[in-house]
C-alpha cells in the first residue's frame, strides 16, 4: 500500500507542477497561433467545405495533444458546447493539462520506482523518452494541426497515432532496456515500422491557415512538449526519491 502510495504522491506532485508549466509556456506561445488560424479558418472560403480536428491543448495538451480527435468539432455544430474565449477556455485547457500530465507522471513514477531511479537526471532521460514516444514520432506522420488545416480519416490517424507511439515505445525499450544485438535491430526496426507503412494523408490538402503558420505552430508545440517532459520526468524522478527517503525514515 505504501508503495502504491508513494507512486500517487509522486505522480500528483509532478504532473500539477508540469502541467501548469505546460499550460503557461502553451499561452505565450501555442494558444495565440491557435486563435490566429481560427480567424483564417472563419474567414476562408473553405469554411464549411469540411469536418477538423482541432488543435487544442497536450496535441496541444501534455502533450499539446495526445491523440489526433481529443477536441474534434465540425463546422456546423452550432449546437455543440465550447468553452467561452477567455477564462474559462484557459482553465480547461489548464484542467485538461493536469489530468493528463497526472496520468504520465503515474507511468513515470511506477517505473521509477520499479527501477529504482531517483535522480533527476535520470528523470529528464526518461521523460525526453516519454516525448519522442507521445510526440516527436507520431509528429513525423502526422505534425501537430492547426484549425482549418485538412486531416485524413479520424480512426485511420488514431489507430496510427496509437500504433506509433506503443512500437516507438517498445523499440526504445529492446534498444535501452535489453543487451543484445539482436534486441536492438529489433527495437530500429519497430520505430521504423509505422512511417515505413505511412501516416493516414487527408484527401484534400488545401487549406486557408498560411504554411508558415502551420510550420511555427509545429515547432511551438513540440517545443513546448519537450520542455514539459523535461519537467515531468525530473520532478518525478526526485518526487519518487523524497518519498522512498521519507518511508525509510518513517520506517527507521
Amino acid at each position: 500500500m505504501d508503495f502504491f502510495k508513494s507512486i500517487l504522491i509522486a505522480a500528483l506532485f509532478a504532473g500539477i507542477a508540469a502541467g501548469v508549466a505546460l499550460t503557461a509556456m502553451q499561452t505565450l506561445k501555442v494558444y495565440p497561433l491557435i486563435f490566429a488560424a481560427e480567424e483564417f479558418e472563419n474567414s476562408g472560403p473553405a469554411k464549411s467545405a469540411h469536418d477538423h480536428d482541432k488543435a487544442a491543448a497536450p496535441t496541444t495538451s501534455a502533450t499539446g495533444s495526445a491523440t489526433p480527435g481529443a477536441a474534434e468539432h465540425s463546422h456546423g455544430g452550432d449546437d455543440e458546447w465550447m468553452p467561452a474565449e477567455g477564462i474559462e477556455r484557459l482553465f480547461f485547457s489548464l484542467l485538461s493539462n493536469v489530468l493528463i500530465s497526472v496520468g504520465f507522471g503515474l507511468v513515470l513514477a511506477a517505473l521509477f520506482s520499479v527501477r529504482d531511479i531517483t535522480s533527476w537526471r535520470q528523470g529528464i532521460v526518461w521523460g525526453i523518452c516519454g516525448f519522442i514516444v507521445v510526440n516527436l514520432a507520431p509528429s513525423l506522420g502526422m505534425p501537430p494541426e492547426l484549425p482549418g488545416m485538412p486531416a485524413g480519416d479520424l480512426v485511420a490517424r488514431q489507430t496510427w497515432w496509437w500504433s506509433t507511439a506503443f512500437l516507438t515505445a517498445s523499440g526504445l525499450a529492446l534498444i535501452f532496456l535489453l543487451n543484445g544485438q539482436v534486441f536492438r535491430v529489433l527495437g530500429v526496426v519497430a520505430i521504423a515500422l509505422p512511417h515505413i507503412y505511412g501516416a493516414p494523408q487527408p484527401v484534400n490538402h488545401h487549406s486557408d491557415v498560411p504554411a508558415a503558420f502551420a510550420a511555427e505552430f509545429a515547432t511551438a508545440t513540440l517545443t513546448t512538449n519537450l520542455v514539459f517532459w523535461v519537467i515531468l520526468g525530473a520532478l518525478a524522478a526526485l518526487a519518487v526519491a523524497r518519498q522512498q527517503n521519507s518511508d525509510q525514515d518513517f520506517s527507521a
